[in-house]
């Protein structure tokens, strides 16, 4: 069993080699001005965060950017076992086919994250609460960035 405490894995071994990810969209009016952010997380430790100003966009739309980048960086540090957590219940429900995408700017978005999902040997996304410390740091880092860019 995978337990979690705030974000940080506390038991199983075969977990530790997963590289856990958490993403966040923000967008000022929606439409409005977006960011897109997520944090790496091995080992219960943070190796990299990312915030990408994204200009006029849908709070949708930014959820799915924050995914799209993550998953492209995380290419960089493995191939294998990912866990992607959101706090967008709706875009996670989307990307594990529970509901479906209507628009078509954000079938486009996630037909991109499924074809880099196929990059790696397993991609679980999962919903996760924005109470948790990680998704409130990606959140941070949205608005930081949108702040930068107003």
């Amino acid at each position: 069993m995978v337990n979690f405490k705030n974000g940080i894995l506390l038991e199983n071994e075969d977990v530790i080699l997963t590289l856990l990810i958490y993403t966040d969209g923000a967008s000022r009016g929606n439409p409005g001005i977006a960011a897109a952010a997520f944090i790496l997380v091995k080992d219960g430790k943070k190796i990299f965060e990312q915030c990408k100003y994204l200009g006029k966009q849908t709070n949708n739309q930014a959820e799915y950017q924050a995914i799209i980048l993550a998953l492209i960086k995380a290419l960089e540090f493995s191939e294998k076992d990912l866990i992607l957590y959101s706090d967008s219940e709706l875009v996670i429900k989307q990307l594990n086919g529970d509901y479906r995408v209507r628009q078509p700017h954000l079938k486009l978005l996630k037909r991109k994250i499924m074809n880099l999902k196929e990059e790696f040997a397993s991609v679980t996304f999962s919903h996760i609460s924005r109470d948790n410390i990680w998704i409130k740091n990606a959140d941070i880092l949205c608005n930081r960035c949108i702040d930068e860019n107003e």
